[in-house]
């Protein structure tokens, strides 16, 4: 069968930096719906008409992947706020209540430093502003169900893209 809008693809990858750094391999094949929210525009435009069994080989500017740095999103915010179990790399969804009333409430923040006294939030995705090279292989190819159309997804979401509030390119998190 072959690659059309709302139809699943199983894939599986190796995700590099411009450098030749692999950031991410997925050796078992993961569903998305084409033609959804599961995967980024320039993926979906390169799987067109392909089928199961071919390798695509894709470089993404950080414009076509996860934005460009927006040093906006960082956030300097009190250590009190935050449980104390708190760890660098755990995310949160929007800034604790008592946090900067100007930062974006739909944002998903990685704790990327802790300070004694001060939390240092991230709003950007951790892939923002790097060129990456990504080789797919097209593992398997099925008619989307009703239910996966009338959700705009698979389930999976590896490469969903959530706008933030102003809908802005870069202005995306990955879940």
């Amino acid at each position: 069968m072959e690659i059309t809008r709302q139809c699943v693809v199983a894939l599986t990858w190796t995700l590099k930096d411009s450098l030749g750094e692999v950031l991410d391999e997925l050796n078992d094949p993961v569903e998305f719906l084409v033609g959804g929210t599961d995967l980024l525009a320039r993926i979906e435009e390169a799987l067109q008409g392909h089928e199961a069994g071919d390798k695509l080989d894709l470089h993404l500017e950080p414009e076509e992947a996860f934005g460009d740095y927006n040093d906006q999103l960082v956030f300097l915010e009190p250590r009190a706020l935050f449980p104390a179990e708190l760890e660098e790399g755990m995310t949160f969804e929007g800034l604790p209540e008592g946090g900067n009333p100007d930062a974006p409430k739909d944002e998903l923040y990685t704790v990327s430093e802790i300070y004694p006294e001060h939390v240092v939030l991230d709003g950007n995705h951790p892939l923002a502003g790097i060129a990456i090279r990504l080789q797919l292989k097209v593992e398997a190819v099925r008619q989307a169900t009703e239910e996966e159309v009338g959700r705009g997804s698979a389930g999976t979401g590896f490469f969903k893209v959530q706008r933030g509030a102003s809908g802005e390119p870069g202005d995306a998190t990955l879940h």
